[in-house]
């Protein structure tokens, strides 16, 4: 690999952290890179968790120091997370992503549908919501079902603990990203460890690159809270409608 795609690798990596802190959605700009710089790829999907579980984690300490976290949720569902985007990493081998593909495609254009059409979501808070069985409930979604989501395939995970969080437990957009992204720090973890239990990832490039990813995390981060939720909202229907874009090329045309 010469020094003009470790270059372009490593300010992908920086754009990533960017998408990332904000709505989630990095592996858009960092899986691609990988892939064209030649890396394999099994190894382009590892590099890229020890990547992102630093930026993630970066973000989320940036978003926990002027925002309120609720521990009820984060610290079951972050627990969880990692178990459960374990069992969906060792698993993904055994999954067909052709069969998937077209189910997070639709996933992500109700998504899109649904904030477009509801031009209130997630501008204001509704703490109402936050009740025991919800709490339970987003719990469950988070921690297991989008977790497991995360260990298979990844696509959108970002987006949709966000959504999960702001439908779930009526949280704006910032509260909802401060919380996404300790949870996706978890499966990333949780990924990452099948991963390189493997031997899959490439560790002087992917900690090259996590350098970069956390300097793009902080600045996504700050971003996102200084500007607010709409800031946010514009952000997640950009990188809904670019994923879906990038997931049909490679459904029905690549």
């Amino acid at each position: 690999m010469g020094a003009v795609e470790i270059v372009l690798l490593l300010a992908a990596a920086a754009g990533a952290g960017w998408i990332d802190a904000v709505v989630g959605g990095g592996g858009l700009l960092q899986l691609p890179a990988l892939l064209v710089a030649g890396v394999s790829p099994v190894q382009a999907l590892a590099t890229n968790k020890l990547a992102a579980v630093f930026g993630t984690s970066s973000a989320a300490v940036a978003y926990a120091r002027t925002t309120k976290i609720d521990r009820r949720v984060v610290v079951p569902a972050g627990l969880a997370a990692v178990v459960f985007a374990g069992l969906g990493a060792a698993s993904a081998a055994s999954i067909s992503k052709d069969a998937l593909t077209p189910l997070v495609m639709a996933a992500l254009l109700c998504v899109a549908l649904f904030v477009t059409l509801r031009p209130a979501f997630g501008a204001h808070p509704h703490p109402h919501l936050r009740t025991r069985a919800r709490v339970l409930a987003a719990t469950a979604v988070t921690g297991v079902a989008i977790a497991f989501y995360d260990g298979i395939l990844g696509p959108g995970t970002g987006t949709f603990l966000i959504i999960a969080f702001t439908t779930i437990l009526g949280m704006d957009f910032v509260h909802g990203s401060a919380h996404s992204k300790i949870i996706n720090s978890c499966t990333n973890v949780g990924a990452l460890i099948v991963f390189a239990s493997q031997g899959h990832v490439l560790w002087s490039l992917g900690l090259g690159m996590a350098v970069c990813n956390i300097a793009g995390a902080q600045v996504g981060a700050r971003m996102a809270l200084r500007r607010g939720s709409g800031f946010v909202r514009a952000v997640l229907l950009c990188v809904v409608c670019a994923m879906v874009a990038k997931l049909g090329y490679e459904q029905f045309f690549a």
